[in-house]
């Protein structure tokens, strides 16, 4: 049998009036479809859990929200997550809500997913950044102070590329030297280009 928490009762009971109606609704669909779902709060919002989560609903100043753990899974292209978290965009009367029948099918689908312990394909990672080369004329800079080398060695990838475009994007050869100079003298002090707006 499944399980429910006051905790969500009082949620839903300080949420704004046009959202009391939505949540209760899908708190409803949500143990209509699945008997044997348990109530918890997590990131201090409702969840159903069965067998892992299931999905979740929140209300917000002006919506409410609606969401599968494995959403692209049971909603696929029709999600809403753009306009709002969850897959059912911003529900902010009754009618946004998807019809009875269909919300069901949603609720069954991630039941059925949880059942066989499917699992949501991970985001592939990112391809790593390329490395940073600094420009000739900067590394032959460095070469000559072992200061400014040593803290140019030791910034972020992102305060490097910082002194690598200012320089690079410079119009003209004056201006580029006037840079480069600059940036040796910062770096030797050890400063990171933009060290002028960074707190103190």
């Amino acid at each position: 049998m499944g399980k429910k928490d006051p905790r969500v009762d009082a949620y839903i009971a300080k949420a704004g009036d046009f959202a009391k109606p939505i949540l209760t609704r899908l708190r409803d669909a949500v143990h209509t479809a699945c008997p044997d779902v348990e109530e918890a709060m997590k990131w201090s919002f409702p969840h159903f859990v069965y067998k892992g989560m299931l999905c979740s609903m929140a209300s917000f100043k002006e919506h409410a929200a609606f969401g599968f753990w494995k959403g692209s899974l049971i909603v696929g292209n029709r999600s809403k997550n753009a306009e709002a978290m969850g897959q059912l965009g911003r529900l902010t009367i009754l009618s946004d809500l998807p019809p009875k029948g269909v919300l069901a099918t949603y609720i069954k689908k991630a039941v059925a997913l949880n059942d066989a312990g499917v699992k949501v394909p991970r985001v592939p990672k990112r391809a790593a950044p390329k490395p940073l080369r600094a420009p000739a004329d900067l590394a032959a800079a460095l070469k000559k102070s072992q200061k400014a080398q040593a803290a140019f060695a030791a910034f972020s990838p992102s305060h490097k590329r910082e002194y690598i475009e200012w320089i690079t994007e410079a119009k003209s050869s004056a201006t580029r030297a006037r840079r480069l100079q600059t940036a040796l003298e910062w770096m030797a002090e050890g400063k990171p280009k933009n060290w002028k707006y960074m707190r103190r």
